[in-house]
């Protein structure tokens, strides 16, 4: 069984979700006049694959495999342009393929190889990882790191296809596929609520069970979210922001801590943060606030920060893509499922910073 979600707009994608799907839906989104295939694989996938790429060469495919650093390591202008090589060895042309087979590291930076790459070639991206299903691998944001911070060069850039295989889930460990729920989780408060109610009355055991139903429909349903906002917002020009809640934040954390932070574990706690922030300004009320903490600790990731000092973190904030002329913008909610983008003075960020362990 599989489900199949379209995103709509001028750049069309489809993402296949479902257990088992082999590599018919890979080899259905190849265009028709592709001759060569690049997979671009995160290391621990060698196996995976080169059976795939044996698959593909069976159908008479010339297909290359290259593998990359892990995690952040991966998203470097160095690594790229080794990939670009590749792609030049193997005379990769317009109509070929790339296909990202990893985490959302692997999908941000393989995206962005393919994006360049001849200024684009047809990309198929196949995530591994719960985050990268539900949040990296979907949209078409492409991109790498630079000394300054996180995805900073990238481009808009949506996948062919996304073709995301609960299978591939079996071997992940706890954590990471915790840090997944947390972008799973996310889409429930800014847009489903039946995500809340899931995550509230299922047991941690079955909800992080990657065969169980009940993380299969709220993977979905997270994912249906983000390719409605997609289709309606590429580019980030308005209503995409929303996808931002918690992530002003977290990606300060994850930069003051030299990225060794799970992306999903912070994101957790920025949006812990945000909710004080909206309840500060009467957006939310206590029992919202407090559902934020129960969901988000139910699944095991941290609601509370105390490794670095607001105004560290201020600073950093300060070189954020979702800055204007200088202020701070962060996604609040008024009210569960109803998100929208707010000017921020950083004297609001102490009494909520505190509140989650902060030294302001």
């Amino acid at each position: 069984m599989s489900t199949t979600i379209e995103v709509t707009g001028h750049q069309p994608s489809t993402i296949v979700v479902g257990r088992d799907l082999g590599f018919a839906p890979i080899t259905a989104a190849l265009d028709e006049a592709a001759t060569k295939v690049l997979i671009i694989h995160a290391r621990p996938l060698s196996a995976r694959a080169a059976v795939l790429a044996e698959h593909l060469r069976s159908l008479g495919y010339e297909v290359a495999t290259a593998d990359h650093p892990d995690a952040e390591a991966g998203k470097a202008i160095e690594v790229v342009a080794g990939l670009w090589d590749t792609c030049g060895h193997l005379q990769l042309g317009r109509k070929d393929a790339i296909i990202a087979m990893g985490g959302g590291a692997t999908t941000d930076m393989a995206g962005f190889v393919a994006a360049t790459w001849l200024r684009g070639v047809t990309l198929i991206n196949v995530p591994t990882t719960l985050l990268g299903m539900v949040d990296a691998a979907v949209g078409g944001k492409t991109g790498i790191n630079t000394s300054v911070g996180k995805n900073l060069v990238g481009s808009f850039y949506p996948a062919n296809a996304v073709v995301a295989d609960m299978s591939l889930l079996a071997t992940l460990p706890r954590q990471d596929l915790a840090a997944g729920a947390a972008e799973v989780i996310k889409c429930g408060f800014i847009a489903d609520p039946e995500i809340l109610r899931i995550v509230g009355e299922t047991s941690p055991e079955i909800l992080l069970d990657p065969s169980s139903e009940q993380l299969a429909e709220i993977t979905t349903r997270a994912i249906t979210v983000k390719a409605h906002v997609v289709s309606a917002d590429l580019t980030e020009g308005g209503l995409r922001e929303i996808l931002n809640y918690g992530h002003t934040l977290a990606h300060a954390i994850e930069r003051a801590n030299d990225y060794t932070w799970r992306h999903g574990d912070a994101v957790a706690v920025g949006c812990c943060f945000a909710a004080r922030l909206g309840a500060s300004r009467g957006l939310l009320g206590a029992d919202e606030v407090a559902l934020h903490d129960e969901l988000f600790a139910r699944v095991g990731l941290p609601t509370r920060y105390e490794d670095s000092s607001l105004e560290e973190l201020t600073h950093i904030m300060a070189s954020d893509k979702k800055m204007r002329r200088g202020i701070l913008r962060f996604v609040l909610l008024d009210g569960i499922a109803n998100p929208s983008t707010f000017a921020v003075e950083p004297n609001e960020l102490v009494a909520p910073a505190r509140a989650i362990g902060i030294d302001a």
